[in-house]
């Protein structure tokens, strides 16, 4: 059925000559039209939740600091609960003052409070703020990763276990870049009011100030956040968001050989995103896409609507032959509730597969009166007859 989508595939054609032209960087290899240097990397559109890039995005690797995302989400969560507030003070152990790496440079006298604690590890990457963390949080670093790898099996993050709280290279500490991404979409839907921390530009503790080492920070290509990554077996990596216009993509990357080529491909990845594909709105909430015939019901059909609004991208470049269809279990049997999700909407564009938009019921149907029911018995037993009739003839 696809009489409904005349208009939208009309202004879907017309975006693709305004999307823009394709930006093409320097790389190494090619993935699904886009060149890239990295060993690994996961590329999603969280506007329609289109996955416009994956490369080995499965593969359990060393995060490196990338890690620390998962050290502030288990934060997060402690303070949505109620178990702390921002203002809550930690201990420094020794074992977190000597940490090595990226520090806030915390000594064992200091008390940081738990918005310390974020920025020092959101703006300085510090590997002491971390353990301070997951002390503070479940005791020991050890039971920390036992509790933070729980965690993330129960959000999907599969391929991903965490052995400390810092992203230290250790032979266990694994994640893939499916997962970082799962991991920052969770945090800039969930916690919208930690994001400013991840785009804070610096930060200063015990007198000294540090930079957030993000990159590309006010370039004016709507990255904000969220962290950078590197150590020897992860090579140069980053897990970031960007935002331009009401699009918003999450990625991640990592196998680069240096902190220049970390930021071009962090800039190749966000103007391929945003240049090589265009938001088209296919309808809007409440907008009627196609009926389904109703099984003993009191009415004939019932309309099948858009639950929201609902947009799809649309690429540059080999978009004019997508297609779609609205498929559900026919007949839907009576009675059927307002809202509730009967069918889908699957639209098919080329390279880029199936996106599946829900559909639901417009109207209540209650279930039809004797008459009804009457009528559907004899056009059933009609045509078994019918059936039995031809079954003989042959």
């Amino acid at each position: 059925m696809r009489l409904k989508l005349a208009d939208a595939i009309m202004i879907a054609k017309a975006a693709i000559v305004a999307a823009g032209t394709l930006v093409a960087p320097a790389a190494a290899q090619t993935v699904g039209g886009f060149e890239t240097r990295a060993t690994s990397v996961y590329v999603r559109d969280l506007t329609t939740g289109i996955v416009l890039l994956e490369k080995a995005a499965d593969v359990p690797l060393p995060p490196a600091s990338m890690s620390k995302l998962m050290t502030l989400l288990m934060l997060f969560e402690a303070l949505e609960d109620g178990r702390m507030t921002l203002d809550t003070t930690f201990t420094v152990s020794e074992r977190a003052r000597a940490m090595g790496g990226s520090r806030m440079f915390l000594e064992t006298r200091d008390r940081p409070t738990a918005l310390d604690l974020i920025r020092g590890i959101a703006v300085k990457s510090g590997n002491d703020a971390t353990v301070v963390v997951a002390e503070g949080l479940a005791g020991t670093e050890e039971a920390f990763a036992q509790l933070a790898t729980r965690r993330a099996r129960e959000l999907g993050m599969r391929n991903t276990t965490i052995a400390n709280s810092s992203g230290w290279p250790h032979a266990d500490h694994l994640m893939s870049k499916r997962d970082l991404g799962i991991l920052a979409e969770h945090i800039i839907r969930t916690y919208p009011q930690y994001n400013p921390y991840l785009s804070e530009r610096e930060f200063t503790w015990n007198g000294i100030t540090q930079p957030n080492r993000v990159p590309l920070l006010g370039a004016g290509i709507g990255l904000d956040g969220l962290k950078t990554g590197f150590t020897s077996a992860a090579g140069y990596s980053l897990t970031g968001s960007a935002q331009q216009g009401n699009r918003r993509i999450v990625f991640a990357f990592g196998g680069l050989e240096s902190e220049r080529a970390r930021v071009q491909e962090a800039e190749a990845i966000i103007n391929w995103a945003f240049r090589q594909f265009a938001s088209v709105r296919v309808g809007q909430a409440g907008q009627v896409m196609s009926d389904a015939p109703v099984w003993l019901g009191d009415m004939a059909t019932v309309p099948l609507v858009l639950a929201q609004d609902a947009d799809i991208l649309v690429p540059a470049i080999g978009a004019r032959d997508f297609s779609a269809r609205v498929v559900y279990d026919s007949p839907i049997p009576a009675p059927i509730v307002a809202g509730t999700q009967i069918a889908s909407l699957i639209i098919d564009i080329p390279d880029m597969g199936e996106t599946r938009v829900p559909l639901v019921a417009g109207v209540d149907v209650a279930e039809g009166g004797f008459g009804v029911r009457a009528q559907a018995s004899a056009k059933r037993l009609l045509s078994m007859v019918l059936g039995s009739a031809r079954e003989a003839m042959n």
